[in-house]
């Protein structure tokens, strides 16, 4: 079975794009109505801008988002089962059929907005734990005063906790005095998949709600699941929750191996994913789009 994955923030670069919307006119007319949704022309900073404006996060997300939705819909891939890391999820499921492209963009930047607001409110980011079993991670943890917690669980040896700032740095010390091969902070805006971000999932979760879903072509692995999912009330649910909760990809493409996939193809900016699920399973058959 054929799955198709989606990228996250993150894996922007200057420059995004501007190859399908010179060479595709369903990529261009996706492009145009995407400026018009979003009452600017993200178009200009994602083909011309630097790194530094596509860092901006209400630029990011959308960047992203665009990037994949519109690469798969140029190549009218036909998935059997989906699954996107964090923002990637939107577009998995605008490919699967679960979300129109227009309600998708909208509710992506709606996201990056109300994610952006949650990082103002209190210092918090997020660290990259390496060579440390996820059970160690976890109870590192809970041990800590304060807020933090496991949030992205990447492949087997790599997992990224979230959390205040200072909660976030003891547990680093705690993770290395463990035998951490790493336990470094990273250089983002605040502390995503935690419960740093409840403001934002509060925010987002009136907008999901409001929003039709549809049953989609093929299930999708959500993060906070790692299970297939097709029930469009379902998929509403997962997503609500996806803001402060972990993004489980590793349980993710596991199960996605347990259930028949025999290729993963990474839709989008990047192959940081593709070069995950190898990590994850050494036998996998991936490519990038």
């Amino acid at each position: 079975m054929k799955a198709y994955i989606f990228p996250g923030q993150g894996a922007q670069f200057p420059g995004m794009g501007k190859d399908l919307y010179e060479t595709s006119d369903v990529a261009k007319a996706l492009f145009e109505n995407a400026n018009e949704i979003l009452g600017f022309r993200i178009t200009d900073i994602m083909f011309e801008g630097t790194a530094e404006e596509l860092k901006e996060t209400k630029v990011t997300q959308p960047a992203v988002f665009l990037h994949s939705v519109i690469l798969a819909k140029v190549l009218d891939v036909t998935p059997e089962m989906v699954a996107g890391h964090s923002l990637g999820e939107f577009s998995a499921l605008v490919v699967n059929g679960a979300l129109s492209f227009e309600d998708g963009l909208k509710l992506v930047y709606q996201r990056a907005m109300a994610m952006q607001k949650a990082c103002e409110i209190a210092p918090s980011t997020m660290a990259a734990v390496l060579n440390l079993d996820d059970k160690i991670v976890e109870d590192i943890c809970a041990s800590v005063d304060g807020v933090v917690v496991a949030a992205n669980y990447n492949c087997p040896g790599q997992l990224v906790i979230s959390g205040e700032y200072k909660a976030v740095e003891i547990a680093c010390e705690k993770m290395k005095e463990a035998g951490a091969k790493r336990a470094l902070i990273l250089p983002v805006g605040g502390a995503f998949h935690s419960p740093m971000m409840e403001p934002a999932r509060a925010e987002l979760a009136a907008a999901i709600e409001a929003t039709t879903f549809s049953t989609p072509s093929c299930p999708v692995y959500q993060n906070v699941t790692a299970n297939a999912v097709t029930n469009p009330g379902e998929i509403q649910k997962n997503l609500i929750s996806q803001l402060t909760g972990a993004v489980k990809w590793t349980q993710s493409v596991q199960q996605m191996i347990t259930d028949g996939a025999t290729s993963f193809t990474e839709v989008g900016p990047g192959k940081v994913l593709v070069g995950l699920v190898n990590k994850i399973d050494k036998e996998a058959a991936t490519f990038s789009a």
